[in-house]
């Protein structure tokens, strides 16, 4: 018996793609990458890049809640930028979700990113250790 499971919930964006919004293994939960998409019209959300974050971030977050987890247990965060300018404005974001000690992370600057946002994120959530 597999102890695999596919995370799915309407709070965060579904797929546009061949992949779930999350896949839970043992305690271990892998994120599948957030854009700054509205779960409810699945349109990208209006705004500055500040805005992009945070909606990139309460996308993370519904789908930690919704495998039974918080951003608190997340462990690992991967960052993609369009334009690493925004790594200040990444970083206090960031800090309205995660408390110390924060997760392990990497940012890092891309060409694009689909729909043609500014912002992606990914993590690991490890929950119940």
């Amino acid at each position: 018996m597999s102890n695999r499971a596919v995370i799915t919930t309407d709070q965060a964006p579904e797929a546009i793609g061949t992949y779930s919004q999350a896949v839970k293994v043992g305690n271990t939960v892998y994120l599948s990458g957030q854009i700054p998409l509205v779960p409810e019209t699945m349109e990208v959300i209006a705004g500055d890049f500040e805005a992009q974050a945070v909606q990139v971030f309460e996308n993370l977050k519904a789908v930690c809640e919704a495998a039974g987890g918080s951003m608190d247990e997340v462990v690992k965060v991967n960052l993609y930028l369009t334009d690493l300018a925004n790594f200040a404005t990444v970083n206090e974001v960031m800090a309205r979700y995660f408390s110390k000690p924060y997760p392990a992370r990497a940012a890092v600057q891309v060409a694009a990113l689909p729909k043609g946002v500014e912002f992606e994120a990914e993590g690991v959530l490890v929950i119940g250790d």
